[in-house]
């Protein structure tokens, strides 16, 4: 079993200030982050970039920022979102593909997500795909229904992707595919055997669903995008103590947590596009 890769989440497109007071928001802010659940075991940074007023935005400039004050804290890899909020556009959802970043994430189906529809058209995800392709970006493929592997598989048969892919199962958004036990082994029979992939546990899920691919030779996603308690009632003081309890949990079931570089080989990482 390959050692254990843990994503931070950091920001995500909905959660507040209101909600959660600890939430980054500015650039310095998410890199500090970064920083803060790298020490605590991550190897992954996944972010949504917000304006100043903490409103989501694709802005390529404001992801630049955050990307720049990432790398000159921590080794970590990261990987913006493309998914951006469910009223962006395509071409301001791309943006951040452009920074040729190391991963980023790929949505390859259309979903209800809450009272909003999270809409990805086959258009779209081809055009994300090409792009990253080009770009050498290893896309992260973001699953909220089944049938999103169908799509990703689809775009494999066509040359949109190469394998070895890499999945993220987002499990409990409303709307969307429940988080349970049988849903993720059902997810997981469903990939191609070389593939690697994630679960994203979405609020009282997160620890349940994490411990559960830990023994499944899976790798796992938390921080304030999915989760922001700590405990029942309790509101986490930063994304470093979601990861750190992670990191806990892996050491008593003997599972080594991986460094970024260690990540990187596991996923298959290309050497940069600058």
């Amino acid at each position: 079993m390959s050692k254990l890769i843990i994503t931070a989440a950091l920001t995500g497109a909905e959660v507040t200030r209101e909600q959660q007071p600890n939430l980054p928001i500015a650039p310095d802010e998410i890199g500090s982050a970064a920083l803060e659940v790298y020490q605590a075991g991550a190897s992954i940074v996944h972010v949504h970039a917000r304006t100043a007023d903490g409103s989501p935005t694709q802005d390529k400039e404001i992801y630049r920022e955050i990307q720049s004050e990432i790398a000159r804290k921590c080794p970590v890899i990261f990987q913006p979102s493309t998914g951006g909020a469910t009223w962006h556009t395509a071409e301001e959802r791309l943006q951040p593909v452009e920074l040729n970043p190391e991963m980023a994430t790929l949505s390859t189906g259309t979903c209800n997500f809450g009272r909003d529809v999270f809409s990805n058209p086959q258009d779209f995800y081809e055009q994300a795909a090409r792009m990253m392709q080009q770009r050498g970006v290893k896309p992260e493929i973001e699953v909220f229904e089944a049938g999103m592997i169908d799509n990703a598989l689809r775009l494999l048969k066509d040359g949109f992707l190469q394998a070895p892919l890499h999945f993220n199962f987002v499990l409990g958004v409303p709307g969307a595919m429940s988080a349970s036990v049988r849903n993720l082994s059902f997810l997981v029979d469903q990939i191609p055997p070389d593939s690697t992939w994630t679960v994203s546990g979405i609020g009282r899920h997160e620890t349940a669903l994490a411990m559960v691919a830990m023994v499944m030779g899976g790798h796992i996603r938390v921080g304030f995008e999915d989760n922001i308690y700590l405990y029942r009632g309790q509101v986490a003081q930063s994304n470093a103590q979601l990861v750190a309890r992670i990191v806990r949990i892996a050491k008593e079931f003997g599972r080594e947590v991986a460094s970024p570089d260690e990540a990187r080989e596991i996923l298959g990482l290309k050497a940069r596009v600058t």
